[in-house]
């Protein structure tokens, strides 16, 4: 899995609706996006612009999953 992000509003929407149904992934509150690594080569063949912020580590996965931090009792 790698994180990525774009340039612009317009654009991510434009991004995710190529992606969605073709690959699984993750949209981070940050803005970020957590996908397969062949899901970029299927943006550059689409012309969507985007920056690879690098390969997604195992707690970032860990927390797109689980989400934000249980409130405290």
């Amino acid at each position: 899995m790698v994180t990525i992000t774009f340039p612009d509003r317009a654009t991510e929407k434009r991004a995710l609706g190529h992606l969605l149904g073709r690959f699984s992934g993750r949209v981070l509150k940050s803005g970020e996006h957590i996908v397969p690594e062949a899901a970029l080569a299927y943006l550059a063949d689409q012309n969507v612009p985007f920056t690879v912020k690098g390969k997604t580590t195992y707690e970032q996965q860990l927390a797109a999953v689980r989400g934000a931090a249980p409130a405290p009792i």
